[in-house]
């Protein structure tokens, strides 16, 4: 799978798992409607089918997926609860999204 498609599919898988787990929370810490848990179920299955569309050990892709996740997190944060990312949120995700690049495409002659 190319580099541009694992992303895509990672920050996908992000989005599914993040709506999955929001809605829920939206219902116990909101008092929203319990009906959100019927999309939140739909979007973690989602998020689950998502991951077994990638090629490689599953070990290594959710240890990759980690990195983007925290990506679409923090952008999560700011963009739909209005909570601008500090530089230790920025630094942070520098950190986990090099750990996803070296775990993803690193060498594998030792392995």
């Amino acid at each position: 799978m190319d580099i541009l498609k694992t992303l895509a599919l990672f920050v996908v898988t992000a989005v599914a798992e993040i709506v999955g787990c929001y809605l829920p929370y939206l219902w116990l810490k909101q008092g929203k409607t319990a009906w959100l848990l019927a999309p939140a179920a739909l979007s973690l299955g989602l998020f689950a089918w998502l991951l077994s569309l990638h090629p490689t050990a599953s070990g290594r892709v959710y240890a990759a997926y980690g990195g983007v996740y925290i990506l679409v997190a923090v952008m999560w944060l700011w963009a739909v609860d209005g909570v601008r990312p500090t530089t230790a949120d920025l630094v942070g995700v520098s950190v986990s999204l090099m750990g996803m690049v070296i775990i993803m495409w690193g060498d594998r002659s030792a392995a």
